[in-house]
């Protein structure tokens, strides 16, 4: 076996050591420091959104977004099955239930299955009923009264995750209007969708995680930005953002006399992560181009291939392109995921299968789905392929030939 091939590691390439020094030597290494606000700044303005919080993962960002979108216990959120758990377990966290809607060829949330689900399994309640909502919003400002969307259980629908899956982006344009007609909350999972954009129809410029009500971002070690772990969350109005950060930092309402008027969390970012994050921010247009680029050179070794495509981006989108899934036909070959993998693997190339269905894993396998077709249907197809910013174009060649040499060699007829 010659060099490995990873799926997808951290590049640093900037100027993170001397970020982090820095800070090191500044004795700010916890949750304050310059960082974590310059951090901050710099996401909101490449984003062109007024207000980011940093704070510890994709995961925390999502479950301030819950929480500030007043997901109570007993409460409904519309969820993707076709995603990384992460996406789904704030929910649970809230005490409330997931109802797993079914994915389209994007692999991101399927707009007509949503708006079949609200129609179908659901009532509009007018305002005052116990799904018309609050007048208060969680965040202490006035809200017109408005109705709400209950299940027939009598569950309050409250929210819907939208996760922009590899880079991808959902059809937001129908998703909000969905969204609108129902008096929903959308919370933007863009943990994988960092820089991408629409570039055409409403929403022309605009940004995964900063259409809906909240935007949640991650800094994992494999995203396309890092701070080792991290994340960041947005939302429509500053003002919640503020409280988010508020909320993140233990609810501390006078920190010098320790008096808490509400339920915090410890979500906060570290000063270290975020001098980290400052560094990356700094080559995230390099490192997109870098992704666009190597999938165009993907998508030419994999043009002519019977046995399996590259799947494409949603037009009218420009993606950062994060993932590259190849679609397997498995009519012809029957292989086993695990057996291609470890193939290749053999070969000194790193690859994964796409998730496995959140519904089908233990925590969630009593919950409510709704005519999951696609969904299961990708679950069995799609092998993601090395995608680093780093790889070479002779790495990438590699990687295709090898995967095309296994494919045939699997292949039947």
């Amino acid at each position: 076996m010659g060099k490995f091939i990873p799926l997808s590691v951290p590049n640093f390439e900037g100027n993170e050591r001397k970020y982090v020094d820095d800070a090191i030597d500044q004795g700010w290494v916890s949750t304050g420091g310059a960082y974590i606000t310059e951090l901050e700044k710099k996401l909101a303005e490449f984003l062109q959104t007024q207000n980011v919080a940093a704070c510890q993962s994709g995961t925390s960002a999502l479950h301030l977004s819950l929480v500030e979108a007043g997901v109570k216990p007993g409460d409904t959120v519309l969820v993707p099955p076709l995603t990384f758990i992460a996406a789904v377990n704030p929910v649970k966290y809230q005490f409330a239930t997931p109802v797993f809607i079914d994915c389209d060829d994007s692999f991101c949330l399927d707009p007509v299955k949503l708006r079949r689900f609200c129609e179908e399994e659901c009532s509009f309640e007018p305002a005052g009923s116990p799904a018309g909502g609050s007048e208060e919003s969680p965040a202490g400002g006035s809200e017109e009264p408005a109705g709400g969307l209950l299940r027939h259980n009598g569950s309050v629908v409250k929210a819907i995750v939208v996760v922009h899956v590899f880079g991808n982006m959902a059809d937001m344009e129908a998703i909000m209007d969905i969204a609108a007609q129902y008096n929903l909350k959308v919370i933007e999972d863009a943990t994988e969708a960092l820089g991408t954009k629409y570039t055409t129809g409403r929403y022309a410029g605009k940004y995964a995680g900063t259409i809906g009500d909240f935007g949640a971002y991650s800094f994992n070690g494999n995203k396309i930005i890092t701070t080792g772990g991290g994340g960041a969350v947005t939302a429509r109005d500053p003002k919640v953002v503020d409280h988010i950060r508020f909320l993140s930092t233990q609810a501390k309402t006078d920190p010098h006399y320790y008096i808490h008027d509400e339920v915090g969390y410890n979500y906060r970012m570290t000063n270290l992560q975020a001098a980290l994050g400052v560094a990356q921010m700094e080559e995230l247009p390099e490192f997109i181009r870098r992704k666009q680029r190597n999938f165009e050179q993907y998508r030419e070794e994999f043009q002519s291939f019977d046995l399996a495509k590259l799947v494409p981006f949603r037009e009218g989108i420009e993606s950062n392109k994060w993932f590259y899934s190849l679609d397997i036909d498995r009519s012809r070959v029957t292989a086993s995921m695990r057996e291609i993998i470890t193939s290749l693997q053999e070969e000194g190339i790193q690859t994964r299968a796409i998730w496995g269905l959140i519904n089908e894993q233990r925590p969630y396998e009593n919950e409510e789905t709704y005519k999951l077709e696609k969904a299961p249907y990708y679950a069995e197809r799609i092998l993601n392929i090395p995608s680093s910013t780093q790889i070479t174009p002779e790495e990438i060649t590699y990687v295709a030939d090898k995967v095309k040499q296994l494919l045939r060699s699997l292949a039947n007829g």
